[in-house]
């Protein structure tokens, strides 16, 4: 796999992409919008590989504050990140995309699908939380990426809410951006409650929900509810053997889900 990266610029935003496939590859672009405080690089590689070998383009654009992505972080908004990856989808999409969203990425994706429908042809949502969580599961990203706390107390956030039994969590020690982290956490705050609730539909794109059998973010009792919510447009299938990190635990399970899902 042979990555290129392309950064796009509107205004005072700057974002680079990583970009993987050929342009004419087989149905739109998938873009992968990453999880709190972390890259869209390593995590997604061999995912990013399987959907490269099946034809498909991939567009990882980086959140403000990583790699070559620059812009205004105080204040930020979901709905900055939004037009953020409505622009790179612009200039790099070659029409409407595929929009996954990893965990915190939901958020994201949810956003472009809301306020730039045309630009989107179906929403992934992986790994994505449910309508409520334990206090101590969801303080656990700003535990896990805090490199200043010890890491015995980080590899046990990241035991408790990102990997599953048996799964090396040390991996995650590295690849956090605390400023990045602490501005995307600003944002969901600032949007608590009515701006949630705007975007939790995804406009009105399909949906691929893809669960973590293991993923304390999203218990088993709150699976069936997007589907209750917004009906059919809704399909969902779980990971086994994976919790909230997901991609790390198991690139190819997620792989092959993604892709039935682009083939159907």
């Amino acid at each position: 796999m042979t990555r290129r990266s392309e950064i796009t610029t509107d205004n005072d935003v700057s974002i680079q992409t990583y970009i993987d496939g050929e342009q004419n590859g087989h149905g739109p672009a998938v873009v992968i919008l990453p999880s709190y405080g972390r890259d869209g690089g390593a995590d997604f590689d061999p995912f990013t590989a399987s959907l490269v070998r099946a034809g498909y383009r991939v567009l990882r654009p980086q959140p403000r504050g990583v790699a070559g992505s620059t812009a205004p972080t105080i204040g930020a908004t979901l709905g900055d990140f939004g037009d953020d990856i409505a622009h790179v989808i612009d200039k790099l999409g070659g029409g409407p995309a595929v929009i996954l969203g990893h965990a915190f990425g939901n958020f994201v994706a949810r956003t472009v699908a809301t306020d730039h429908p045309d630009k989107v042809s179906a929403v992934i949502l992986a790994a994505a939380s449910g309508t409520s969580v334990a206090p101590d599961v969801n303080s656990a990203p700003f535990v896990a990426g805090d490199p200043t706390l010890p890491d015995e107390k980080r590899l046990a956030a990241l035991d408790l809410a990102f990997f599953a039994p048996g799964h090396d969590s040390s991996i995650w020690l590295s690849g956090w951006y605390p400023q990045t982290l602490q501005m995307q956490h600003a944002a969901v705050i600032a949007a608590a409650g009515p701006v949630i609730d705007h975007y939790s539909t995804a406009g009105t794109a399909p949906i691929l929900e893809i669960i973590a059998r293991y993923d304390p973010f999203h218990r088993e009792e709150q699976w069936r509810d997007l589907r209750i919510k917004l009906g059919e447009r809704v399909t969902s299938t779980v990971i086994d053997n994976a919790s909230h990190a997901l991609f790390p635990e198991q690139p190819d399970a997620v792989a092959a889900a993604v892709i039935d899902y682009l083939k159907a």
